[in-house]
């Protein structure tokens, strides 16, 4: 078992789903920029689109996300304003979609029949590779009786369900109930309908949770066989997220705590033959993601853990993120705003950050510790090299001359490990603690 250091585990740093963070974006990028980018991604070049979806039947108190109660009318409207959307970036844009992920929010807010009229856009509009994976997060309270059956048939073939945790107490907590039967009735009709590509999302260090908690959630899991499983720690902001001063500082489990849970889902599955992928999911060995990740393919992006993103990531819809090299850019959040930019057939891009090529190397090695957990650093960023002595020192790190590898122990901390090769001003009070 890795040893617990309270100094490291108590620190806060970026998940680094992009270099630079969402903490360095800024007004001066916008939609010139992202206009720019499009038009020089190559003819036929691979690309991923990522439709966030803000809205959720109901809102848990957890979540960090810019998501919102849906109403009929806001989906509907939100509904017409992405197709008008992706006709605009479609006609910018030449290169082949490699993948599509739907994110939220909830995408499953919206009924599958209008789902499936939104990925019948995309197949008329953009040039979708026969191989593509298309993936859906989906709340498993809101599947209904033949949604899998409408996905599947417009090529849904991987669908990652938000499991959080299944103590009751915990649930009441989040304001999340779902019994395990509701989560087992949407992995069947899923599988049934010829999805089986299934992720759970589970989480650690939720209020009034417990080790024995999060391992008879794990347990329970393992029941249902999903090929992969994320497993976050919850990141507790009230100052900055209202709907999560519903929790109680006083409910949340402790430093110690947490870094006993992370640990107990890492020795559990894989135990249960699941291979580790970076510091916070795991896969069945047959997965993409365990393939990609012992091919040293794997990468890092706004959607965590995945494949390949191509030559670039391409977001859809307010608050959507968009990665292309040299630049990342943010569409509006505001959905008044968003709607109205959309409609008159412009690009939404307000925000991000133009990415140079230090951000471009120094990124390189953040990713490839988080996703590989070895890196040769170049000489000219050698000078963060004396940083990750102390963690050395605990054992945390391997360091032989410009070669750096996180050690078994090193793990659990790898966000921080990687944190010293971050050259911009770092927001605590925006991320979350490193284990």
């Amino acid at each position: 078992m890795p040893t617990f250091h309270p100094d490291l585990a108590a620190l806060a740093v970026p998940r680094y789903t992009s270099y630079p963070t969402a903490a360095q974006f800024h007004d001066g990028v916008g939609a010139v920029d992202q206009a720019r980018a499009l038009a020089t991604v190559p003819m036929g070049a691979p690309v991923s689109l990522y439709l966030h979806v803000p809205f959720c039947q109901q809102i848990c108190w957890y979540c960090g996300c810019n998501t919102g109660v849906a109403a009929s009318d806001r989906l509907r409207r939100y509904e017409r304003a992405l197709l008008a959307e992706i006709a605009t970036v479609a006609s910018l844009m030449r290169g082949q979609v490699i993948a599509v992920q739907f994110g939220g929010g909830s995408p499953n807010a919206m009924a599958a029949p209008v789902l499936a009229r939104i990925i019948a856009a995309l197949r008329a509009q953009f040039d979708l590779a026969a191989t593509c994976e298309i993936a859906m997060e989906l709340d498993p309270r809101a599947v209904q009786p033949g949604d899998a059956a409408i996905l599947a048939a417009d090529g849904v073939n991987r669908v990652s369900l938000g499991v959080q945790s299944f103590a009751p107490h915990v649930q009441r907590l989040i304001n999340r109930q779902q019994p395990f039967a509701v989560i087992k009735a949407a992995v069947d009709q899923f599988r049934a309908a010829g999805i089986t590509a299934i992720n759970f999302d589970l989480m650690y260090g939720l209020p009034g949770q417990s080790v024995v908690d999060l391992t008879e959630t794990i347990e329970q899991a393992l029941q249902l066989q999903p090929d992969r499983v994320a497993v976050f720690g919850y990141a507790h902001m009230p100052a900055a997220i209202a709907r999560q001063r519903m929790i109680s500082d006083l409910d949340l489990p402790g430093p110690a705590a947490r870094f006993a849970m992370s640990t107990a889902a890492h020795r559990r599955f894989t135990a249960a033959g699941y291979v580790a992928i970076g510091f916070d999911h795991f896969a069945r060995p047959h997965d993409s993601l365990a393939q990609a990740a012992a091919g040293g393919t794997m990468i890092r992006n706004f959607q965590g853990y995945a494949t390949e993103a191509g030559t670039a990531l391409i977001g859809l819809g307010a608050t959507a993120i968009s990665q292309f090299p040299g630049l990342i850019v943010q569409n509006e959040k505001h959905l008044g705003q968003w709607e109205m930019t959309v409609h008159a057939g412009r690009l939404a891009g307000c925000r991000g950050v133009v990415v140079s090529a230090d951000d471009a190397q120094r990124g390189e090695i953040i990713a490839r510790l988080l996703c590989n957990g070895v890196v040769e650093v170049p000489d000219h960023l050698a000078t963060a090299l004396p940083g990750l002595a102390g963690h050395a020192a605990r054992g945390l790190v391997r360091l032989h001359g410009h070669h750096v590898e996180l050690t078994p122990d090193g793990w659990p901390y790898a966000r921080l490990i990687a944190s010293a090769f971050d050259a911009h001003p770092k927001a605590p009070q925006r991320h979350s603690r490193a284990v």
